[in-house]
C-alpha cells in the first residue's frame, strides 16, 4: 500500500467517525447522478421521471462555476412534465446541517475527452462541492494548487458538464502540510514574467495558531456543520468580478465575535485587524449577516472620509450589486434611516454625515425626525476606528441611541502611549483609548500575524546617511536638495527599475510645493547633462483651501462651488497637517496646486481643474494602480513614478504597485504604521518587501511603534517585521553562490555558466534549478536595497560579477524551460521530481528588458561603428535569455536577430515591422517543411492552420479531413495523424502566443 493510498483510507475513516457516509459504491459519472436523483428527491418531496430528471440535470449543470454556486445557494424553478411548477433547492439552505453528507473515493468521471479520477470528493446532498487531493511528496503549494488548476482547465474536464461544477472548495494535503482555496473560473497560475498568485489558505485557530496536519484540519473544518457554515456564510459571491471569495480564518472569527456580541447584547467591542488584512470584506459578512437579524433594526458602516464612503461603497456593491446606495446629501441619509425597506437596513455613510443628522440645531431638523429611531437596537460599525471616534460626533451617536451597539475595526488602536484625547472620569482626566470607546478587544490579527502568514510583505528601512556628513538628529530634517538627489539616484533600485513606484511623503504643504519645484529643475538640469537621463514622472496631490474653493467662478457656479468646498471640508478632517497649512497663505498654496494640476494635464493629456479636485485625486490613485500594465501595453509615459504628499495616500489606499515610501516629516505610532504599510501589499517574488527610506533618523520612533503594536509578543516583533541588513543577505548571497560552487564541483565540474549543460541526468539538472532559485532570490532581494555602499557593491560583483551572473540566469532558464515542457508534454506520467519542481520563472523577469527595449539596443548597437558598438549581438541574444520576459518568444527573436545585418543601421521601427515578416515567412517555412514532410499540399495544411488560428478551437475530426486525400489504411492513417499532430502542436503553441486552443490538449 502506497504512503498516498493510506493517508487517503485513514481520512475516510476519520470522516465517518464525523458521521459521514462512506459511499465506496458511488465510482463513475452514472452513479453520483443515479445518487444525486435519491437525495434531490428526498429533499424536495417529489418523484421526478427519469426523462424530468435528464431535463432537470441538463438545466442545473453549468460550465460557469459562479452561476452553479449561485443556483447551489437560491430556490430554484422547474416545470414538470404535466405542466406543474416545481421550487426546488438543491440543499437545505436554511438549515445546512440537516444535510446529507457523504464521502467518496477515486471518483472516475468519464466524458468525451476526459477520464479523470480524484482522490477524494465530500459531496453534500448528493453535489460534489469539496475535493481532497494527497500527496506522497513535501508539497509546494503554489506547485500543487497549479495541478489543481491545469487538471480543472483542461478541455472537457468534467468540471462544466457534469454534477463536479458544484465545486466550492479544492483541499491539498501531504497529512503534515494541508491547504485550500475556492473555486472560481478563468482560475490560471501564472508562472510566467507576470505571475499571479491565487489565494490559498492555512487553516488556523482564534489565536492564529496554524492547523496544518490533516487530522486536526479535518475535525476543525471538515466537520458538517462547519463545513456547511463555510459554504453558506462564509464564502462570498463577488457578482461585479463574478469570483468566489473564501473568507480567511481571522475573518471568519471576528465576523462569528460580532454576531455573537450582538445576539447576547453584550454592550460594544473592537476588531484589531492590521491593514491589508481585508477589513472591508469581514465588516462586509458581518453587516450583511445582521440584515437577516430580526432583533437589528438598522446596520450602519461608518466610515470618516468622503472618499472612503465611496471606495466602500464600491466594495460592498462589489461583493452584491446593489447592497448599499449612496447617501447624496444628509437629508437621503435621514430618509433611509428611517425607511422600512429591507434594501436600507445596512448603510453607509460618513460620520460627518451622520453628526450633521443628529445636530439639533441644524435647521432642517433631522434630529426631530428621527428621534423614533433613537429607542431602536442599531449597530453602528466604524471603519479605522482609531481616526474617527474621539470626537463630538461619536458622544452625540452615543448620546442619541441609547441602546446601539458600537463596533470598530483599526489596523492601529489607540492605546494611552499614542492617545492624545483627553476625557474626564471622577475628576480624573483620563486618555480615551480605542478600549475606553468601545470596552473590549473582540479579536486581534495584529501585522505580525499577517506577516508571519505572508498576507503582507516584511519591511526594509534605509535610515539615510549623506556622503561624508554628519549623521542628522532624529526628526530633524536635511537639505531638501540631499533628498532629491538622494531619490533619483536610488529610486530605480528601490522600485525594481521602475516596476512599482513611490510616495513622498513631506511635512507640510509649503514643502511639498517646494520639493515638486526641485524635483523640476533638477531632471532638467540632468537632463541637460546627459541626453540619456530618464526622469522621473512626478505627481503632487494635497487638499486646496476650501475657502478659496467657496469663491471660485461666479454665480452660477456658486453651488456647485459650495459642495466642492463642503467635500474639500471633509477630506481635511483627516489630513490634520493640510487643514492647518491651508489656514496660512491660502492664495499661494491654491495658486501652486494650480500650477501642478496644469503641468499634470500637459504630462499626461487630461483637463483636471482645482474645482473639480476630487476627480484629479482619483486620477492620479488609479495611475499608481496602473503601474501593473506592461509598458508594451500601457506605456510609461501614462504611469507615475513618485507622488508627493502630505497627509494624503498615507491611510486607507492600497495598491500591490506601490513598494516604496520615501520619508521627510516626523511620523510617530499610529501614523508611522499606517504610512508605512502603504508599501507592504503582496504581488509576487520581485516584490520581497516594503521599502522605506527614511530622511529624519526616526530609528527609535520606528522602534517604539513596532513595540507597540506588535501584539502579544513584542520580543520578536523587530525580528519578524524587518528583513534582514544588507550584510546578512550579503553573506547569505555569497554561501548560496559557494554552495553552487560545491555542488558543481561534485559533479566534477568549474562553476561557470556553459558547465550547466555538461550535467547528467535529471537528478543533477534539478538540483541546479534548486541552488540558482536560491541565489536569485537573494539578488532580487539585495537588487532592491537602498542603503548599500560602494564597498558592499563592489563585494556584491566580486561574489558574482555582473557577466557570470547573467549568463547562469540564461542556463537556468534554458534548463527550466526543457524541464517544463516534459510537465506539459508528460503531465502525471513525469518522475515526481520534476512535477513538483515550480520554476518561479517571475524571479527572472526584468522590468526593463521587454520587447521595445530589445529592439531599441539592436537599434542604438547598429548605428554606431563597429568599434563604437554598444553591444554585440552575441551579447544582445545573451541578455534576452537571461531574462523571462520574452519567453513566448525568445526562440523567434534569437533567431531573427542573428540574421540581423550588424553593420546597417535600423530604425527600431523598421526592426519591428522586419521581425513580422521575419515571422510570416519562417512560419511558412515551417509549415511548408510538415507539410512536404507528410505528403500534403502546403496550401491545405495552411488553410488549416488558418482556420485554427481564428476560430481558436481545434476539431480532431477536419485533421482526418485533412488526410482523406492520401488514401490511406485506418491503422496507417491514425499512425500519419500522430506523426502530425507530434510536428503541428509545438507551431500551433508558437501561433497562438500563450492563448489556449480550445480541444488542443484533450487531442494531444
Amino acid at each position: 500500500m502506497t504512503k498516498e493510498h493510506q493517508i487517503e483510507e485513514n481520512l475516510i475513516e476519520q470522516l465517518k467517525e464525523l458521521k459521514y457516509t462512506h459511499r465506496p459504491d458511488i465510482v463513475d459519472r452514472k452513479t453520483l447522478e443515479q445518487n444525486f436523483k435519491v437525495k434531490f428527491e428526498a429533499l424536495n418531496r417529489v418523484r421526478l421521471s427519469d426523462s424530468e430528471f435528464l431535463r432537470l440535470r441538463e438545466e442545473i449543470i453549468n460550465p460557469d462555476v459562479f452561476v452553479a454556486s449561485k443556483m447551489l445557494r437560491e430556490r430554484q424553478y422547474f416545470q414538470r412534465e404535466d405542466g406543474t411548477p416545481l421550487h426546488y433547492t438543491l440543499v437545505n439552505i436554511k438549515d445546512w446541517c440537516k444535510n446529507e453528507y457523504e464521502v467518496v473515493s477515486q471518483l472516475r468521471i468519464n466524458t468525451e475527452n476526459s477520464n479523470q479520477r480524484y482522490d477524494i470528493i465530500l459531496l453534500i446532498n448528493g453535489l460534489p462541492v469539496v475535493q481532497i487531493e494527497l500527496k506522497k511528496l513535501d508539497i509546494s503549494p503554489r506547485k500543487a494548487m497549479q495541478q489543481i488548476v491545469d487538471y480543472k482547465n483542461e478541455p472537457g474536464n468534467g468540471y462544466g458538464n457534469t454534477l463536479m461544477c458544484f465545486m466550492q472548495l479544492f483541499i491539498v494535503s501531504n497529512r503534515s502540510n494541508t491547504f485550500y482555496f475556492s473555486n472560481n473560473k478563468n482560475q490560471h497560475f501564472q508562472f510566467n514574467a507576470d505571475e499571479q498568485f491565487l489565494p490559498i489558505y492555512k487553516l488556523a485557530d482564534e489565536k492564529n495558531n496554524k492547523i496544518t496536519h490533516l487530522e486536526p484540519f479535518t475535525k476543525k473544518f471538515l466537520s458538517k456543520c462547519t463545513l456547511g457554515e463555510m459554504i453558506s456564510k462564509y464564502m462570498v459571491l463577488v457578482e461585479s468580478e463574478q469570483k468566489i471569495l473564501v473568507m480567511r480564518p481571522y475573518q471568519i472569527y471576528a465576523v462569528k465575535a460580532i454576531v455573537d456580541c450582538i445576539h447576547q447584547n453584550r454592550g460594544n467591542g473592537y476588531i484589531w485587524h492590521t491593514t491589508g488584512s481585508g477589513k472591508t470584506l469581514t465588516s462586509f459578512k458581518a453587516s450583511t449577516l445582521l440584515k437577516d437579524n430580526p432583533d437589528i433594526e438598522k446596520c450602519l458602516f461608518v466610515v470618516d472620509r468622503k472618499d472612503l464612503d465611496r471606495q466602500t461603497r464600491e466594495e460592498f456593491n462589489k461583493f452584491q450589486e446593489g447592497s448599499v446606495e449612496e447617501n447624496t446629501n444628509t437629508e437621503t441619509l435621514v430618509r433611509r434611516l428611517l425607511s422600512t425597506d429591507y434594501a436600507d437596513k445596512v448603510i453607509v455613510t460618513t460620520i460627518q454625515k451622520l453628526g450633521l443628522a443628529l445636530d439639533g440645531t441644524y435647521k432642517k431638523n433631522f434630529k426631530e425626525r428621527l428621534e423614533p429611531l433613537s429607542v431602536k437596537r442599531v449597530v453602528f460599525i466604524f471603519d479605522e476606528c482609531h481616526r474617527s471616534q474621539f470626537g463630538e460626533n461619536h458622544k452625540a451617536i452615543k448620546e442619541f441611541f441609547p441602546n446601539a451597539q458600537l463596533f470598530g475595526f483599526t489596523g492601529t488602536p489607540i492605546f494611552e502611549e499614542n492617545a492624545i484625547n483627553k476625557f474626564r472620569e471622577d475628576q480624573f482626566e483620563k486618555y480615551q483609548t480605542t478600549e475606553s470607546v468601545f470596552e473590549k478587544e473582540l479579536h486581534a490579527y495584529t501585522i505580525t500575524h499577517a506577516i508571519d502568514d505572508k498576507n503582507v510583505l516584511k519591511f526594509h528601512i534605509d535610515y539615510f546617511k549623506g556622503e561624508g556628513s554628519v549623521d542628522a538628529k532624529p526628526g530633524e530634517a536635511i537639505a531638501e536638495q540631499a533628498v532629491a538627489e538622494a531619490i533619483i539616484n536610488k529610486h530605480n533600485a528601490a522600485t525594481n527599475q521602475r516596476k512599482f513606484n513611490a510616495l513622498l511623503a513631506t511635512a507640510s504643504i509649503n514643502n511639498a510645493i517646494e520639493y515638486y519645484r526641485l524635483f523640476k529643475e533638477v531632471q532638467k538640469k540632468k537632463l541637460a547633462e546627459n541626453p540619456e537621463f530618464e526622469p522621473l514622472n512626478i505627481a503632487c496631490v494635497f487638499s486646496p483651501p476650501a475657502q478659496l474653493i467657496a469663491k471660485n467662478g461666479d454665480s452660477s457656479d456658486s453651488y456647485r462651488n459650495q459642495r466642492n468646498a463642503a467635500d474639500i471640508k471633509q477630506l481635511q478632517e483627516d489630513l490634520p497637517q493640510e487643514l492647518e497649512d491651508n489656514k496660512q497663505n491660502p492664495e499661494e498654496k491654491k495658486a501652486a496646486l494650480i500650477e501642478i494640476i496644469a503641468d499634470y494635464n500637459k504630462q499626461y493629456g487630461t483637463n483636471h481643474d482645482i474645482n473639480n479636485f476630487d476627480i484629479y485625486y482619483q486620477d492620479i490613485q488609479k495611475r499608481i494602480k496602473d503601474q501593473k500594465y506592461s509598458n508594451k501595453d500601457y506605456p510609461h509615459k501614462n504611469k507615475i513614478d513618485l507622488t508627493i504628499v502630505v497627509d494624503m495616500l498615507l491611510t486607507g489606499f492600497d495598491s500591490k504597485f506601490l513598494n516604496t515610501l520615501y520619508v521627510d516629516k516626523n511620523l510617530k505610532y499610529h501614523g508611522l504604521i499606517q504610512a508605512l504599510s502603504r508599501t507592504n501589499r503582496v504581488l509576487n517574488d520581485t516584490k520581497p518587501y516594503g521599502n522605506i527610506l527614511d530622511f529624519r533618523s526616526q530609528q527609535d520612533a520606528v522602534n517604539q511603534a513596532i513595540t507597540l503594536f506588535s501584539g502579544e509578543d513584542s520580543s520578536k516583533a523587530k525580528e519578524i517585521w524587518m528583513v534582514d541588513p544588507a550584510p546578512v543577505v550579503i553573506d547569505q548571497y555569497q554561501k548560496a553562490v559557494e554552495e553552487l560552487g560545491d555542488f558543481m564541483q561534485e559533479h566534477n565540474l568549474v562553476n561557470e555558466p556553459q558547465e550547466v549543460y555538461n550535467l547528467r541526468g535529471d537528478a543533477a539538472k534539478i538540483a541546479f534549478v534548486k541552488n540558482f532559485k536560491e541565489v536569485q532570490r537573494l539578488k532580487t532581494q539585495l537588487d532592491q536595497y537602498t542603503d548599500l555602499d560602494e564597498e558592499q557593491q563592489s563585494t556584491i560583483e566580486s561574489i558574482l560579477p555582473k557577466d557570470t551572473y547573467q549568463e547562469f540566469k540564461s542556463s537556468y532558464l534554458e534548463t527550466a524551460k526543457e524541464f517544463k515542457k516534459r510537465q506539459e508534454k508528460e503531465g502525471d506520467d513525469a518522475p515526481e521530481d520534476i512535477q513538483q519542481l515550480d520554476f518561479e520563472f517571475v524571479l527572472f523577469a526584468s522590468a526593463v528588458i521587454d520587447y521595445d527595449y530589445i529592439m531599441n539596443l539592436i537599434a542604438d548597437s547598429t548605428q554606431k561603428k563597429p568599434s563604437k558598438q554598444k553591444m554585440t549581438k552575441a551579447q544582445v541574444i545573451s541578455l534576452l535569455k537571461s531574462n523571462s520576459n520574452l519567453m513566448e518568444e525568445e526562440e523567434d527573436l534569437t533567431d531573427y536577430i542573428d540574421q540581423v545585418d550588424w553593420n546597417k543601421g535600423q530604425t527600431a521601427e523598421e526592426l519591428k515591422q522586419n521581425f513580422e515578416t521575419f515571422k510570416v515567412e519562417k512560419y511558412d517555412k515551417e509549415l511548408s517543411a510538415i507539410a512536404n514532410k507528410h505528403g500534403l499540399q502546403a496550401t491545405v495544411l495552411k488553410s488549416f492552420v488558418e482556420k485554427i488560428m481564428n476560430r481558436m478551437i481545434f476539431d480532431g475530426e477536419k485533421l482526418t479531413d485533412l488526410l482523406e486525400p492520401l488514401e490511406l489504411s485506418w491503422k496507417e492513417r491514425r499512425k500519419k495523424e500522430l506523426a502530425l499532430m507530434e510536428d503541428l502542436v509545438p507551431q500551433l503553441k508558437k501561433l497562438a502566443q500563450g492563448r489556449e486552443i480550445s480541444g488542443l490538449a484533450a487531442y494531444e
